[in-house]
């Protein structure tokens, strides 16, 4: 190594290129309208699973078809948990069992 030579300089890192306006994929919202299986399970505190038994049995949220893709409108997942809302044990309909097990 030279006498009086920068070691510093040569470990500085350059910037990142910033990506243009152009390319950048806009970011998702932050409450979506629709929602995928994985992201209504998360919503709703149950098994992915669990909402695609429900697709088959019934008795689940209401969900939409865009081509392959299955997706539940928030709206939809916020109107079946309510509908399924209790002050007590012996209300009735709370005894009364949707799913077929």
């Amino acid at each position: 190594m030279a006498v009086g030579s920068s070691f510093s300089s040569r470990t500085a890192a350059a910037p990142a290129p910033q990506p243009s306006a152009a390319s950048a994929v806009p970011a998702a919202p932050a409450n979506p309208e629709f929602l995928t299986t994985d992201e209504a399970g998360a919503f709703l505190r149950l098994s992915p699973r669990t909402l695609e038994k429900h697709r088959v049995l019934g008795g689940g949220p209401r969900f939409r078809k865009f081509g392959a893709r299955v997706v539940y409108a928030a709206a939809d997942l916020r109107a079946w948990a309510d509908s399924r809302a209790y002050g007590m044990t012996s209300d009735p309909g709370y005894v009364q069992r949707d799913s077929v097990r």
